[in-house]
C-alpha cells in the first residue's frame, strides 16, 4: 500500500523547520513547528495519522494544522490562544483613577464592593457594566474584602480578658 504524503507548502525549508521546533520555547508553538516538520520531511514521507501518533495530538488536528500552515505560513504557528479573551474595560489611565478612588472611602460610605466599582466604571465609560466585572476589577488590584472578623455574643469584655492573659 502506497502512502499518500500531504502537500506542505515550501514555506520554509526542512532544515529550517527543523531549527524552528528545537529552538521554540513556547511548547505549544514547538509542538506546531514539530508537526509540519515531520510532514515535511522527505526522506520520511509520513502521513497524518503517523504524525499524530508520534507527537501524540489527533490526525485531524494534524489536518487543520497543515492546512493553516499552507494557506498562511509562519503565522498559523503561533499559540492562537493567547490573547483570545475579552478586552478590558478600562485602560490604563482609567485603572489609575479607579486606584486612587479606591484609595478614598465610597461616596455612600463603607467599604468598597463589586457593585459599587461597577457603578463607579459605567460612570465613568457611560455604559453598564456588571457587578461581577467590578469584583473582578477589585481582585485585579490587590482589594481584599476588609471587614472585622465577626464576634461571638458571649464573647468575655476586654477587661475580663485581661484576667487570664499570662503576666
Amino acid at each position: 500500500m502506497k502512502k499518500k504524503k500531504h502537500e506542505v507548502l515550501p514555506h520554509f525549508s526542512v532544515e529550517v523547520l527543523k531549527q524552528r521546533y528545537l529552538e521554540c520555547e513556547c511548547p505549544r508553538e514547538r509542538t506546531h513547528w514539530h508537526i509540519i516538520w515531520l510532514l515535511s520531511d522527505t526522506t520520511h514521507l509520513r502521513t497524518p495519522r503517523e504524525v499524530a501518533e508520534i507527537v501524540g495530538c489527533t490526525p485531524d488536528w494534524v489536518r487543520k494544522l497543515l492546512k493553516r500552515y499552507n494557506a498562511e505560513g509562519e503565522a498559523a504557528m503561533r499559540d492562537k490562544r493567547k490573547n483570545n479573551g475579552r478586552q478590558r474595560f478600562l485602560d490604563e489611565t482609567q485603572q489609575a483613577a479607579l486606584e486612587t478612588a479606591l484609595s478614598e472611602p465610597p461616596a455612600d460610605g463603607g467599604l468598597w464592593t463589586g457593585p459599587k466599582v461597577a457603578a463607579w466604571i459605567s460612570e465613568t465609560l457611560q455604559r453598564p457594566v456588571s457587578n461581577v466585572s467590578g469584583w473582578k476589577y477589585l481582585k485585579r488590584l490587590g482589594y481584599t474584602l476588609q471587614t472585622p472578623r465577626p464576634q461571638h455574643q458571649a464573647a468575655a469584655t476586654p477587661e475580663a480578658q485581661q484576667t487570664f492573659k499570662k503576666n
